[in-house]
């Protein structure tokens, strides 16, 4: 496995590859990588000749109130997953090597960003877009992996490269859990115990919101009220958003006549975490 820390770097090998006919997928991450990110790169090794793995934790995606600094980092650990799931390359540069001291070019997007967590960090996706072009361009992949637990995310650059009309496909992969049920995420070592313990009202509401619509409950502002009970039965637990919405636009929309994204975003403690489910008609 390479590891590549400069953007010429990954350019030179990725055309090598490129002039051999080899097909090249790529999974964008921030690290300290789980269980979850691994799912994403099993696949693409299962679907591509060649697998580049980033590992950058972004800083035009944080605002500066959030956890740019203490966001957790282990890149040997990293590496080693890396390497046990057979990918190729690793990209790790710095933010010096993405973003020149003179940088001024960004991606924006409209619509789909309004709502639920573009809405509470309304310069997020505006960081995502960018950073994710940026590492389409670098390594010009066939396929581009991400999870579903983002699945704002997900629709977010699904819409970019549809607009942009960008040669990648974008292949979202389901949400992993742990065994009780939280859906793993590198923000979750930032719990105590006791956070730890109830920061399991996220799945239990979005199992119960599933299991609602599944019983052909279409009143989307009655499920919403009951997941919202069960989060705020936990003292430690203050919500951002409850909301379900269009899942190819991230509409507001609480009529189950069409594909929808069900999505949470709360408070455990200090740490924001997220969770969701797509329901399909």
């Amino acid at each position: 496995m390479i590891i590549e820390n400069t953007v010429e770097g990954v350019k030179r090998q990725v055309k090598a590859w490129k002039s051999e006919g080899l097909s090249i997928g790529l999974v964008p991450t921030m690290g300290y990588l789980h269980e979850g990110h691994k799912s994403l790169i099993d696949r693409a090794v299962s679907e591509n000749d060649r697998v580049v793995v980033s590992v950058f934790v972004n800083p035009i995606q944080f605002a500066p109130t959030e956890d740019l600094e203490s966001y957790p980092r282990d890149f040997d650990a990293d590496c080693r997953l890396c390497e046990d799931a057979k990918a190729s390359l690793v990209f790790h540069p710095d933010a010096d090597e993405m973003y020149d001291g003179d940088f001024s070019t960004f991606v924006d997007m409209d619509n789909v960003t309004k709502e639920l967590c573009g809405k509470s960090r309304p310069t997020h996706f505006r960081g995502v877009c960018t950073v994710v072009n940026k590492l389409f361009n670098i390594a010009m992949p066939d396929r581009a992996y991400f999870g579903q637990k983002d699945a704002q995310q997900l629709a977010v650059i699904r819409r970019m490269v549809r607009d942009l009309n960008m040669n990648v496909e974008i292949v979202g992969c389901p949400i992993i859990r742990e065994a009780d049920g939280l859906a793993k995420s590198s923000r979750n070592t930032y719990l105590s115990d006791e956070e730890r313990k109830a920061a399991l009202v996220l799945s239990k509401a979005i199992f119960k919101g599933k299991e609602m619509l599944e019983s052909g409950i279409s009143d989307g502002e009655e499920v919403l009220e009951q997941m919202k009970e069960i989060i705020l039965s936990s003292p430690l637990a203050k919500i951002d958003y409850v909301e379900m919405v269009k899942w190819d636009s991230i509409e507001i929309h609480h009529t189950v006549d069409c594909p929808v994204l069900v999505a949470i975003a709360v408070y455990i403690g200090r740490t924001r975490l997220i969770d969701n489910f797509i329901f399909e008609v």
